[in-house]
This record gives structure tokens, sequence and C-alpha cells, in this order.
């Protein structure tokens, strides 16, 4: 194995051992406690020395402007490494620094390490001190646009949203990103997300539910939109699948219609097994098992092959239930 970090750095990169700034300083090694190590990591020499000396500056607690500049070139090479993230953090508040500056810093570290944890808790400790947020959403903007999926952006922007109540608008940013790719399950996510802090009233549900159907009419064969309709339904006050009647009969509508997209099969399991244990009368309970156990047969057979005996065991599971009379 070899460092990478420093492929980049100018040639006229001068070795701290070469400063007369740091002649005071002496290195301190790694040590290494297998000697004989299967895999040996090579490291550069430039890797070596900057890290030894960090170790150096380290051992003394030297928090100093050189110091902060070492822990730049150390997080250069590994932007990964946490040690050198809380010493950063720790002469940044020795030296009363700059902290916008640092914010700036930051902001060009995370944009090329956009999926590394260290930088991101780096960024909300340094937000944290400043008590300003007022960078965060577009920060997270401009990192999602280059991967909308990014984990440790979300995570960000929702503890900023969050902490600093920037939910105003929120969602006109997360329908934005629905249109543009209505399959993108952390955008629906971050809808429920933000739905949630506002309440689930009747009315709220009923727009969303609206809202997920419509998309779903756009795009039948998507699992986002329909997972985001089940939640919704689920923070009704019964909790019930059929609690509102226009979903039953838009799903029975696709159902009618030909569509046997997964996600709608496996709704229409959900909401009939559901019935079918609610239901007092024994021919309905007939009727809603046999297009369980027909649902169910269908998804094992030709549209979920690979979960078939999910769909067994799901139908297994409704049976046995029926059959003891747990009702």
């Amino acid at each position: 194995m070899s460092d990478s970090g420093d492929e980049e750095w100018s040639t006229e990169w001068i070795p701290y051992s070469e400063r007369n700034e740091w002649a005071d300083v002496t290195p301190i090694q790694q040590d290494d406690d297998d000697k004989n190590p299967v895999v040996a990591i090579s490291y550069s020499v430039k890797f070596r020395e900057v890290y030894d000396y960090f170790r150096a500056i380290l051992a003394h607690k030297e928090k100093s402007p050189r110091a902060l500049e070492l822990t730049t070139d150390a997080l250069r090479l590994n932007p990964a490494n946490y040690t050198v993230w809380q010493y950063r953090r720790d002469i940044l508040r020795e030296l009363g620094s700059d902290l916008h500056q640092e914010l700036d810093y930051i902001e060009e570290v995370i944009l090329d390490n956009a999926k590394n944890y260290q930088v991101w808790h780096h960024r909300r400790v340094i937000v944290e001190m400043l008590n300003d947020a007022s960078k965060e959403l577009q920060l997270t903007e401009n990192a999602l646009s280059v991967d909308a999926k990014n984990y440790h952006a979300w995570q960000h922007r929702q503890w900023a949203i969050t902490t600093f109540n920037l939910f105003d608008n929120e969602l006109a940013f997360v329908d934005r990103l629905i249109a543009e790719d209505i399959r993108n399950n952390s955008a629906w996510n971050q809808r429920f997300f933000v739905v949630k802090h506002f309440g689930f009233t009747t009315e709220v549900i009923q727009r969303e539910l609206q809202y997920a159907v419509n998309r779903i009419r756009v795009v039948k064969n998507n699992e986002s939109a329909w997972n985001y309709l089940k939640g919704v339904l689920r923070q009704s006050e019964t909790a019930a699948l059929d609690e509102y009647p226009e979903v039953l009969e838009f799903s029975e509508e696709l159902y009618n219609s030909g569509s046997r997209s997964p996600y709608l099969l496996a709704f229409l399991i959900d909401l009939y097994s559901e019935q079918c244990l609610t239901a007092g009368d024994p021919n309905a309970r007939q009727t809603l098992a046999r297009k369980v156990y027909t649902l169910c047969d269908d998804m094992a057979k030709k549209h979920d092959i690979i979960r078939r005996k999910y769909w067994q065991y799901i139908a297994e599971q409704l049976k046995s239930k029926l059959d003891s009379n747990q009702l």
C-alpha cells in the first residue's frame, strides 16, 4: 500500500527537516508494534516526515501558527486522520484564529473529500463555535449537486436545519430535487423529515398523499414514492393503510389497468393483510386472504422472484394467524 495524498503537491515543497524555523524540533518516528507485518504500508518520504513532525508537536503540546500549518499538510496527506483534526481544533481555540477563514478552508477540503466523515465533523464543530450556519445550506447543496445521495451531506444539512431552524425553504428545495430525479430516495427521505417537523395533521397527510400519488402516476415502478406513501399513511391516527379510501381506490385502479409494479403489489399485500386480520365478516376475511395469497404467489413466481421465499413466508404467516384465530 502507498499513500497518494501528496501526489498533487508542488515540486517546490521543502521538507520540514530543511526548514530553519523547524530546526528546534526533533521528529518522532512512528512506533509500529508489529516489526514484521504481512503487508507493510509503503509510506512516502513526505508522508513519514510530516507525520514524524506532527507527532513531535503533539508530544510537546505545541499550539502555534506553525503547528497549524503542519496540520494542514498532515490533513492534505490524510484527511481522515481524527487525531490531526482534533488537534487542529485545539490549536484554533488556543490561537483565537479567524474561524470564518477556517470555514473557507474546510469547504475546499469537503469538496475534495465529500464522503469523509471527519471533514464534515470538523465543519460542524466550527459552525457550532461560530454559532453561524448561514453557509451550510449552500455548502450541502453544492455537495449534493455532485452526488445527490451523499449521506454525510444530507446528515449535515439535517443537523444545520434542525439546530438553527432553517426549515422555511426546504420543501421547495426538496421538491426541485425530486423533479430532477423522481427516484432520489434521499430527497424523498428529506421531504418526510421536513413535513414531520411541521406535523402530520389530517390536512397535511391528505396533501402529502396526493403529492405521492401524483408522482407514482408519472413513474409507477418507483420504490421511493411508494415508501413515502406508506410512511405518510402510518402517520394517521390509526396508522392503518386503508384509512384514506382514495389511496386504496388509486392502488386498485393501477392494478386493474394492468400495472404489476412489485411496489404496488407489495403495498396491496400489506393493505389487504391488515384488512383481513381486522375484518369481522368471515366471508370478507376469506376474500381478502385469497387476494393476499394470489398476490404473494405472483410476487414469488413473476415479479420479485429473488425474494420468493419471503413472499411465501408472508402468505404462510397470514394463513397461520387465520387458522389460530389470532384476530
